[in-house]
């Protein structure tokens, strides 16, 4: 039996919080993945450097370089919302149209087909970005921490210590809290005790 559910219920996981209509080019803040849409998000800022849902700092000086279309939420919105697709990318048209200029979207990027040229492969293609270049080594001070395998990276200068923070957890093993009780507790002398400490300000 299939189950009907209406589309105002969902508004509020679909729609832009700045403009409050439905999401159009979803664009999400990359370090709260809070979505919006890609126009209402950028003139946003232009004039601040916070996510307009928590007011999250992306980034002191670059926040536009921490924001990422959005294709699995976009795809979803235009299934959910009835012509919503068709009627923006008539407006869109109309908008480049009336200016006598052609829709970005319209544009076929070239595949490499022409004489004399080839597609490039994974290895000729250069995925890095063209901002400026940080060499990192990552040392582990602690004896209860294994060494990790690559410990030089390469990153932007624009990141920040908080991207190097969530590299290094996700390189970390993470285990469930049964786990550690099975395992390290070994189910004796209950509760379970966990330390922790102040954080360290460097």
């Amino acid at each position: 039996m299939e189950r009907k559910i209406k589309l105002k219920s969902l508004n509020a996981y679909i729609t832009c919080k700045i403009c409050r209509g439905y999401l159009v080019d979803a664009t999400t803040v990359t370090e709260c993945l809070h979505t919006f849409c890609k126009s209402c998000l950028v003139k946003h800022l232009e004039e601040n450097n916070t996510c307009p849902t928590c007011q999250i700092v992306i980034h002191q000086s670059y926040p536009l370089q921490y924001i990422s279309f959005d294709r699995t939420m976009q795809d979803i919105v235009y299934k959910l919302v009835p012509n919503l697709q068709e009627n923006e990318m008539k407006r869109e048209r109309d908008f480049y149209s009336s200016r006598g200029l052609v829709c970005p979207k319209d544009i076929v990027a070239p595949t490499g087909d022409a004489e004399g040229e080839k597609p490039l492969g994974p290895a000729e293609a250069d995925y890095h970005r063209q901002d400026e270049q940080v060499n990192v080594g990552l040392e582990c001070t602690s004896e209860n921490l294994k060494t990790l395998k690559r410990c030089f990276i390469r990153l932007s200068s624009q990141a920040t210590i908080t991207h190097l923070k969530k590299f290094i957890a996700k390189k970390s093993k993470d285990h469930t809290l049964k786990f550690v009780y099975a395992t390290r507790w070994r189910r004796t002398d209950p509760p379970l005790r966990l330390q922790y400490r102040p954080r360290i300000d460097i």
